[in-house]
């Protein structure tokens, strides 16, 4: 059963209570016996394992990066090889 916190609003105390989820959130104050209310309070949240952080992240080592070369020769469109030298183009 879960556990709440209440404030009374006749004298600022602050109590728990142990309820059940099905119980109503109205109690009485125990020191005045005045009504009280329900505190909402956030729920921590823990982050266990990896993948929380930026260095968790996958990272490409530099040997697996390709080469400022060969993205160069894969940008550039392949050149139409003429004859190699100058006499076989004039025969």
């Amino acid at each position: 059963m879960p556990i709440y916190q209440y404030v009374c609003s006749k004298c600022n105390t602050k109590f728990e209570l142990r309820q059940s989820f099905n119980d109503e959130s109205v109690a009485s104050c125990p020191k005045c016996k005045s009504e009280s209310r329900r505190l909402f309070v956030p729920v921590p949240i823990i982050f266990k394992g990896s993948g929380f952080y930026v260095t968790d992240s996958k990272s490409t080592s530099p040997t697996q990066l390709p080469s400022k070369s060969a993205e160069a020769e894969k940008a550039t469109p392949p050149v139409a090889k003429g004859p190699e030298s100058p006499k076989q183009a004039m025969v």
